[in-house]
């Protein structure tokens, strides 16, 4: 049947919780507050910030102030998280960003953010593959004496990852939350013991000094950090999933960014504690993401710190996980609203996962993976060729994408409530988002200028423009897409960002006499 379009954008209200065969829904009730959580902060991949990020961000930008960014960000996604926290208690959608976006700034601009989110976290997750390859590697090396290509073991756990993508979510909740735990609890410990043994220069609070944030590479090392951040956001990706999503989503939002930025804001200030601020900076350019492992060594021993190499490479893993997860969702959440085929938009079996978004995202890592394989021409152990490039290309890629989608996710906030006449009953609401989604816009500037940065390219490199003309590519065709799709299917176009609401609404009016 059909329904007409400005009816199928009204949201049901008769508790129907079916429409058309349970394989298009999402199971309900397999997530609590603790799964939830876990899935979601898996995501930021604890360890691999701590050790690849933050040496990282030092080495490069020359900034001593990290602890402070992570601080400053923390506010700014906070402020951002209150009115999407909000959004989440009217919308309840595996298309998450999307769904919101559309029900803002309109179902075309929604058919856009749609593709920007799947291009965006297809990339996030891809990326990893590389760092996760070349460090499983250095494993054998280290501890096997065995020399084995990068793209072997990341080939082995993209189909490992792919296979845990069709169990249920909450399987996948346990496996993230038992490797997150470990590690977390591997970073306080040496957070302790640097601040129980500090250099020369001992606890010096230096690195919040806001002088440390002057400069010109303040906003290009707000474009690293950010990233670290990235997986608070995917919380709203789980709702069909939760039993009361109204209450769990937001509730994870916020002690998921919260406990993301003390956690780096405390972790980056050990790092200066460990090093002493006035050699920060020169021991992460010389020892790069070794420095963490050497800081360990001297304090906690060489025991500890073969566990912290071996966590360091399952936690990559968890973050695979989390990330393939949410890009299943995104397709299954497209495939049901007429945005990829409908195949897309079933669920599998009794586990009730998006099996085809699932085995979508397998297919694309395992093709990029291939490629990249295809065209290093370096030896075993050497990460200077496509291995990295593939974490670095991809990886900001990718944070691009969703700081993009975070932007307009602000401001959709804001033209939801103006638009329904709840200005002034969420005016605090409604500001927060706003200054949120300016300050975002800033940080998405400044990626796009330091693009080449970011991923190690010389300023007059087509990968300055290339990369990031990737997300642009992705909102232009989205965009286009919309636009087809009002003018040939408006009632399709009409249902884009409803979820389950349209199907429950066609469901009720089948039951009409």
């Amino acid at each position: 049947m059909t329904t007409d379009s400005s009816n199928t954008r009204k949201a049901t209200r008769d508790g129907i919780s079916t429409f058309k065969g349970q394989e298009r829904a999402l199971r309900a009730d397999r997530l609590g507050t603790g799964g939830l959580l876990l899935s979601v902060l898996a995501a930021t991949a604890p360890l691999m910030v701590v050790a690849g990020v933050m040496p990282t961000t030092f080495a490069v930008m020359g900034i001593v102030g990290q602890p402070l960014l992570f601080v400053v960000l923390g506010v700014v996604l906070v402020l951002f998280g209150v009115g999407y926290a909000e959004m989440s208690r009217h919308v309840h959608n595996a298309g998450a960003f999307y769904a919101y976006i559309s029900r803002g700034l309109g179902a075309t601009a929604g058919a856009s953010a749609a593709l920007v989110a799947l291009v965006a976290y297809n990339a996030l997750q891809v990326g990893i593959y590389g760092i996760f390859g070349f460090e499983v590697s250095g494993l054998f090396a280290t501890y096997a004496d065995l020399q084995i290509a990068w793209w072997i073991p990341a080939l082995l756990a993209a189909l490992v990852v792919g296979a845990l993508g069709w169990l249920k979510i909450d399987v996948n909740a346990r496996v993230l939350g038992v490797l997150l735990v470990i590690e977390v609890a591997l970073v306080v410990i040496f957070d302790i013991a640097a601040v129980a043994d500090p250099a020369k220069e001992g606890l010096s609070l230096h690195a919040f000094n806001p002088d440390t944030l002057t400069g010109a590479g303040v906003g290009t090392a707000l474009c690293f950090c950010i990233a670290a951040f990235l997986g608070f956001e995917q919380a709203p990706v789980y709702a069909e999933e939760t039993s009361r999503p109204h209450i769990l989503v937001p509730r994870v939002m916020f002690l998921a960014v919260g406990g993301v930025a003390v956690f780096f804001a405390l972790s980056s200030w050990a790092l200066t504690v460990a090093a002493g601020p006035s050699a920060i900076v020169g021991e992460s350019q010389k020892q790069s993401a070794g420095l963490l492992f050497s800081l360990t060594e001297s304090r906690l021993g060489a025991t500890f710190t073969d566990a912290l190499h071996i966590l360091f490479v399952t936690g990559m893993f968890a973050a695979l996980l989390s990330f393939h997860n949410v890009v299943a969702r995104y397709a299954f959440a497209m495939g049901r609203e007429g945005l990829l085929p409908a195949a897309f938009g079933r669920t599998t079996g009794a586990s009730g996962a998006p099996g085809t978004g699932s085995l979508l995202q397998t297919a694309v890592s395992v093709v990029i993976v291939v490629g990249f394989a295809v065209a290093d021409d370096k030896p075993a152990g050497d990460p200077t060729g496509p291995v990295l490039h593939l974490f670095t290309w991809f990886g900001n890629i990718g944070a691009l994408g969703v700081i993009v989608l975070m932007a307009a996710a602000s401001f959709s906030v804001v033209v939801f409530f103006a638009r329904r006449g709840a200005v002034r009953a969420q005016a605090g609401r409604l500001l927060t988002s706003a200054v949120a989604g300016v300050a975002l816009l800033v940080i998405a500037g400044y990626t796009v200028k330091d693009f080449d940065v970011l991923v190690g390219a010389g300023p007059d490199s087509s990968l300055s423009w290339v990369l990031p003309g990737i997300i642009a590519l992705a909102l232009i065709v989205g965009l286009l897409q919309g636009v087809v799709l009002r003018a040939r299917r408006p009632e399709a176009h009409a249902r884009i960002g409803l979820g389950n609401e349209a199907f429950q609404l066609e469901k009720a009016a089948e039951r009409t006499p």
